[in-house]
């Protein structure tokens, strides 16, 4: 968990002075959820959803199986009218689609700063926008300049690097 707070913290420097702030994923080791989840907040990050109970990610492949972006955010919104929802998009077109449907969180997946930029310029002041793919500690501020609200990094959690400790014992002479 420490490695987690750590890596957490080191995005929350990368993106200090900015709006932007530092999300986790359901990307967590079996059965240390919760206590990764807590490690990011202890590094300064936020926590998406905890489970698929707490909130729905319309992602590629559910797009792909309704038809489009509008009739699958319909879809889950028409089944589950109380939950959040957050959408993948993959184009500026695509935003401007489930945005106009009333979708107010979406996910900006593998785009450029431009590209994203441009979206949240657009279409900012009628929804939230998260970056996903493609980030990294060095192009982290670049990427807090185009506006977004978060990035989504699941590293924090999947890639922490452990805390090397042991316990070694020494002959007394």
């Amino acid at each position: 968990m420490s490695g987690v707070a750590t890596a957490t913290r080191a995005w929350v420097d990368a993106l200090a002075g900015t709006k932007t702030q530092v999300r986790d994923s359901r990307k967590t080791i079996p059965g240390l959820r919760m206590l990764q989840k807590y490690a990011v907040r202890i590094g300064g990050g936020v926590n998406h959803r905890m489970s698929l109970a707490d909130a729905a990610l319309i992602k590629d492949n559910h797009v792909i199986a309704a038809g489009g972006v509008v009739p699958a955010y319909r879809a889950v919104r028409d089944a589950f009218p109380n939950i959040p929802i957050e959408v993948e998009v993959t184009s500026a077109e695509q935003a401007r689609e489930v945005v106009a449907a009333g979708a107010t969180e979406i996910l900006l997946d593998n785009m450029s700063p431009a590209a994203m930029a441009g979206i949240v310029a657009e279409l900012g002041d009628r929804a939230a926008f998260e970056a996903s793919g493609g980030l990294t500690i060095q192009n982290a501020a670049e990427v807090s300049q185009t506006g977004v609200n978060f990035v989504a990094v699941g590293a924090i959690t999947h890639s922490a690097p452990i805390l090397d400790i042991a316990l070694d014992f020494t002959s007394e002479k």
